[in-house]
């Protein structure tokens, strides 16, 4: 293909797998994460025999075993859930931003949620797990303004390695504000400190209902927005020529990708990394086309994120390493490794 029949078919430039070999690896990927579900039901602190899983499946919970079953069955459902809710808003966060190193963690959209959340129950008495949800995308959606306000002054505008700075600094600075208002609150402080790292222990079917219509409402955005995200990956100025109205669509994808970050963060805490990690993973099975890179962002977040919550009980037993250590341990390295890859001088 031709540079200006690339530059003119946005679409037909980003297909650089074939369908077949794409629709391959997403079954794989769908595969996998199967495997993992029924993983994360059988190990733990306590292993379960395949009888007592499918005893537990059926509704039983006489025994020890069966009522583990019972007790991880929502829990593997929320990690899956908001794992892929995380892992399609960095990649979209990504797609909006050009920016290899967004992450709603490392751009500080998080800590903003959990600032959020942490200020409406300390000194607004916030108890309504509906109302959490709503305050934690406000909370996300003004921390990913003020970041991208501050990433964007001075020469060269929004910069990967200013977005990045200003991001980790936000998120530094969130989280001393978290620990100043929790701190002298013994009555919240218990309840809060586990929340602060990020799991999902927590888990229940009521929170999961609770959360899971502002997920779809985030994933289904995000989809629509798929298309145009391929035509800013071309530059302002193409997507323009292109037909796209730019600001639209950069603001309606980033909406997606708060409302996906920020509800999540309301029901398992600030679980960062996996939106760094995954969408670069992915790009390397799916390429870099959105309408392929989005879904398989999704099946790759719920695989690490039900990994990671898989890794944390059987290493740590008879404990629970929570999650959100777990994918910190594994993300901190591979954002040290895209920034040497990525010669930060160049950013």
């Amino acid at each position: 293909m031709t540079r200006t029949a690339a530059a003119t078919c946005p679409d037909a430039a980003l297909v650089r797998r074939p369908a077949r070999v794409r629709v391959l690896w997403l079954l794989v990927a769908v595969l996998a994460v199967a495997a993992l579900m029924v993983a994360s039901v059988a190990l733990g602190s306590r292993d379960v025999a395949w009888a007592d899983v499918w005893a537990a499946l059926g509704g039983a919970d006489r025994s020890l075993e069966e009522a583990a079953v019972t007790k991880r069955i929502p829990r593997t459902l929320l990690a899956v859930v908001t794992g892929a809710a995380l892992g399609v808003s960095g990649a979209v966060m990504q797609g909006v931003t050009r920016n290899p190193l967004a992450d709603p963690g490392i751009l500080g959209v998080n800590m903003g949620a959990s600032l959020a959340v942490i200020v409406a129950v300390a000194y607004f008495g916030l108890v309504s797990p509906t109302g959490y949800i709503w305050v934690a995308m406000g909370g996300a959606a003004a921390a990913a303004v003020f970041v991208y306000s501050i990433g964007s002054l001075g020469r060269g505008g929004a910069t990967p390695l200013k977005l990045a700075l200003a991001g980790t600094a936000t998120a530094a600075a969130f989280a001393s504000l978290v620990s100043a208002v929790v701190l002298p609150r013994n009555d919240i402080a218990g309840g809060f400190r586990l929340w602060q790292i990020g799991g999902v222990g927590g888990a229940s079917y009521e929170r999961i209902g609770q959360v899971l219509p502002f997920l779809a409402a985030g994933f289904a955005v995000c989809l629509l927005c798929a298309r145009a995200l391929n035509s800013l990956a071309l530059g302002d100025e193409l997507a323009a020529g292109l037909g796209e109205r730019v600001a639209v669509v950069r603001a309606t994808a980033a909406l997606g990708a708060v409302v996906l970050c920020g509800a999540s963060t309301a029901v398992t805490g600030p679980i960062g990394f996996v939106g760094l990690v995954v969408p670069h993973a992915c790009r390397l099975l799916a390429g870099v086309d959105h309408r392929w890179l989005l879904p398989f962002s999704a099946l790759g977040g719920a695989a690490l994120l039900v990994a990671a919550d898989v890794v944390g009980r059987v290493a740590a037993r008879p404990e629970d390493l929570e999650v959100g250590i777990v994918t910190a341990l594994i993300g901190a390295p591979f954002f040290i490794h895209i920034v040497r890859r990525q010669k930060v001088r160049d950013l």
